[in-house]
């Protein structure tokens, strides 16, 4: 990745792409939900590993690094663990230990990342519908994929509205 660059669905941009305006309802899904991964990306672009540790709202461990171990760990429970029902451990134990990235670097954290929704992808296009449900312990019901991808964008969204202000915390960048 370079400075002023991110590395996003195996290409290098600065920007991102917006939403189809007029889609079908999975395209749509896709849309947002890259849209939001992107808004991520571009959120932590230009930092140092450093800034990207850094925690703006003390006694919080939650940082834009931390944010983005999260959100692998995210991608990996909804679709490996819960659409795929793979036998995938979380990736850093627990999601408090995800946001605590004192020890993490960009290089490590964005490829798992990455890593992590290059396999969300292949799991969510190789379902045949949205309709797919399967069993969500968790919850003690059965969840579709369409709800999972809705409820991706709202995570994911969520945690750009945190990014936003960790950003500007830092250097004072806004309205990326």
């Amino acid at each position: 990745m370079h400075a002023g660059h991110l590395w996003f669905a195996g290409r290098v941009t600065t920007e991102r792409e917006h939403t189809p305006t007029t889609a079908g309802e999975r395209e749509s899904l896709r849309g947002y939900l890259d849209f939001h991964r992107a808004t991520l990306a571009m959120k932590c672009a230009g930092l140092t590993d450093e800034q990207l540790r850094r925690q703006a709202s003390p006694p919080s461990t939650l940082s834009l690094l931390g944010l983005v171990r999260h959100l692998a760990d995210v991608e990996r429970a909804w679709f490996r663990r819960v659409i795929d029902k793979q036998e995938a451990d979380p990736l850093y134990g627990d999601f408090a230990a995800a946001h605590d990235a004192a020890g993490a670097t960009r290089e490590e954290a964005f490829a798992t990342w990455q890593a992590e929704i290059a396999e969300s992808r292949r799991i969510e296009q190789a379902a045949e519908s949205l309709d797919l449900t399967v069993y969500f312990q968790g919850w003690g019901k059965e969840v579709s994929l369409r709800m999972v991808m809705q409820h991706m964008i709202q995570e994911y969204a969520r945690h750009n509205g945190h990014a936003d202000l960790l950003r500007e915390a830092i250097d004072g960048v806004t309205g990326v």
